[in-house]
């Protein structure tokens, strides 16, 4: 940013567990633990520290865009613009009505002393270390306006410059609103079951697997699992969802969302400090030091263009009038105008103010990002890499079909296959399960169970050896081969059964297609994209998948490391390359990807951590949300650019050629543009 000098702000953190949740807005007490009823109980120590005299750098008008603050009706700015601008007409009626010029010329200095004793305080600092800020540019068009008999214009320029900066210091409360939001939805009481007791307990002395009470209209305290009840719950601000969700018995359930209608117990799985929401506002904190280009080149503008134009004033201020005998006046008056146009206020907010509110929206739509500088490069990528399941896919797989050889029932079969399957945590084995369930067949003992990695189960069931698993688990058996393949043509995944002997039946399972997938791979298309398959599993079943979305590219068969591979070769071929996965098993080709988008990311620790872009929820349609909401902010970033550029160059040329005076310098090129790009960037977080 633009330096204008420092700030120091006092910052309260309570270090509970290094919490940063707990960056309060202004100083606050966390209550004591207290039961229902009438008996307090011990109030807890919480150990907070207050750490002072933290330095924040300006920017060129607003201060640092990310800066905690209070709200705007409680500071003191409101009061110093009111009390200023009465003053200034005041001194206005007496210089030109009642010609007491004197006097009014007195109370203009008065207006700039109210509003302007930072800016000077600034300027003086900055020009003691050397450093040529945008508040020295204003204090000299200011000081060098009275010197010349234009106190008016001078007390101008200083008033309207402060309110510049008080719309730019309320265009970055606007773009943080969403994080404020944020951290009011994090409740600081929970309700927990406590010796048979409920007791109103604060959330940072909340342990893991205590159970706490949600009643209608409650926000729901710590993540956890719903263990009774039934409700719909509004979790909108963690994954984007419009519509409330039903929680039930062993559904997982958010800090922060809001229980609508019934009664919750929830068992406790994360600490105040280790929930999805914190995680989330602490993402959305951390996106500030990851900047776009945009934001590089304009930071590094600034080191060299104030200097650069008080010298251009210098030069104006005295060439013609030394070297060509025109007025002084006249000239000195024209560089202090340029000084005033030159002040890049717009120019400094018009990327920062853009990225800020198009992260801000997306974190409202339940998605997280970084840092503007993946809003920028989502702009420019080439290929949209998938994984399969989970991703294009349900990841949720159901029996379709069961067959029986060999003088076995349907029955047997699949009362077999799930009394083995009963022991291990594979998906396939969830959908067989599931499956028995659904048909009330009971299952069997099994004895010496044993799991063969990559392969399948073995277990003995009524003193008989019987296996459950892929092809590969049965070399030199009478495999139905025939079957088999076409079942892999539909993209259905088959599992046998067998005993010591032969194969006795052949259960096939079909992963669905995930709601939208369709639509995401046809909008693509439709932005020219290149759309990639990467997936572990088989041939048949990926192509399968492959031919129904209409995919460009696909590779099966692959190992994780196998992903990252082939990653390489993707950007080698096609330049940026973006990649989207459930953010576990694609970690690595996430982190190899030029963006890493994690679905799903709600819950998920390790999506959350190393993907740069994360959909809280499991929704690919947000895919398409995202690469507009990035095309859309770098466009108004372009758009505030150019006509940042546009206007202050044409206004500096003018002013030169004695066509603008003050008033319009500050109110028009100054204050007027900076307003125009505010208002033009905080339309970003209107999209939904």
């Amino acid at each position: 940013m633009f330096g204008c000098g420092f700030t120091k702000t006092n910052i309260y953190i309570c270090s509970i567990e290094h919490s940063f949740i707990d960056y309060y807005l202004y100083s606050a007490y966390l209550p004591p633990t207290r039961k229902i009823g009438n008996n307090k109980m011990p109030e807890k120590n919480h150990h907070c520290t207050e750490e002072t005299d933290v330095t924040a750098t300006h920017n060129c008008c607003g201060g640092n865009i990310f800066e905690e603050k209070q709200p705007m009706w409680k500071r003191k700015p409101i009061g110093i613009i009111v009390v200023s601008a009465a003053i200034f007409a005041v001194a206005l009626y007496l210089n030109k009505f009642l010609n007491h010029a004197g006097i009014a010329e007195l109370i203009f200095l008065v207006v700039v002393a109210v509003t302007g004793f930072d800016i000077v305080k600034g300027a003086l600092k900055g020009l003691l270390k050397l450093r040529f800020n945008m508040n020295l540019l204003i204090t000299i068009a200011a000081a060098g306006a009275f010197f010349i008999g234009h106190g008016e214009e001078g007390a101008a320029v200083m008033f309207l410059f402060y309110v510049a900066e008080f719309l730019e210091d309320y265009a970055s409360e606007r773009a943080r609103s969403s994080i404020a939001s944020l951290l009011k939805m994090a409740p600081d009481i929970a309700h927990v079951l406590r010796n048979s007791q409920e007791l109103e307990v604060h959330v940072h002395n909340v342990n893991l697997n205590e159970i706490v009470v949600v009643r209608p209209g409650d926000k729901i305290p710590l993540d956890g699992i719903v263990l009774k009840g039934s409700s719909a719950v509004n979790q909108s601000q963690i994954t984007g969802e419009s519509a409330p969700v039903t929680k039930k018995q062993d559904d997982q359930v958010f800090a922060g969302t809001i229980n609508i209608e019934g009664y919750l117990e929830v068992r406790v799985t994360r600490k105040s400090n280790d929930t999805i929401l914190s995680k989330i506002i602490d993402l959305v904190r951390k996106s500030k030091e990851k900047k776009s280009k945009a934001e590089a080149f304009i930071d590094r503008f600034a080191n060299y263009y104030t200097p650069s134009m008080i010298l251009m004033a210098v030069i104006i201020a005295t060439v013609p009038p030394f070297l060509f005998g025109m007025s002084l006046n006249d000239w000195f008056y024209r560089a202090l105008v340029l000084l005033v146009v030159s002040c890049p206020c717009a120019l400094a907010i018009s990327t920062p103010v853009s990225m800020v509110s198009g992260i801000t929206s997306a974190t409202r739509n339940g998605v997280l990002i970084k840092g503007g500088e993946y809003v920028e490069q989502m702009k420019n990528v080439n290929a949209i890499v998938f994984d399969k399941t989970g991703t294009l896919t349900q990841g949720r797989l159901e029996v379709t079909d069961i067959m029986s050889f060999n003088g076995y029932s349907r029955t047997d079969v699949l009362r077999i296959s799930a009394s083995l399957e009963s022991h291990s945590k594979h998906p396939l084995a969830k959908a067989i399960r599931k499956k028995a369930k659904n048909e009330n067949i009971e299952l069997e003992s099994v004895q010496n169970f044993k799991s063969m990695l990559g392969t399948g189960l073995r277990g003995e069931i009524n003193n008989q050896i019987f296996y459950v698993g892929g092809e590969s688990l049965f070399n030199g058996f009478n495999i139905p081969w025939k079957k088999i393949r076409k079942y892999d043509e539909k993209g259905k995944n088959t599992v046998l059964l067998g005993n010591n002997k032969e194969i006795i039946g052949l259960i096939v399972l079909r992963d669905q297609i995930k709601d939208g997938a369709e639509d995401v791979v046809k909008f693509l298309k439709k932005e020219n994209l290149i759309t990639v398959m990467l997936t572990g599993d088989k041939k048949g079943t990926a192509n399968a998948v492959s031919s129904y979305l209409g995919l460009d590219e696909c590779y099966h068969g692959l190992l994780p490391e196998d992903k990252v591979k082939k990653i390489d070769e993707l950007i080698t071929i096609h330049g940026n390359v973006a990649m989207v996965g459930d953010g576990v098993n694609d970690a690595p080709a996430l982190a190899k990807a030029n963006i890493g988008i994690a679905m799903g990311a709600a819950g998920s620790d390790v999506a959350i951590e190393t993907a740069d872009i994360a959909l809280m929820n499991d929704d690919l349609s947000k895919l398409e949300y995202l690469i507009k909401l990035s095309k859309s902010t770098m466009n108004v970033v372009k758009e505030n650019v150019i006509l940042s550029v546009v206007v202050k160059s044409s206004f500096a040329l003018f002013a030169v050629l004695g066509f603008v005076t003050l008033w319009m310098a500050v109110g028009i090129g100054d204050m007027g543009l900076s307003l125009a790009v505010i208002l033009n960037s905080l339309r970003i977080g209107l999209k939904k």
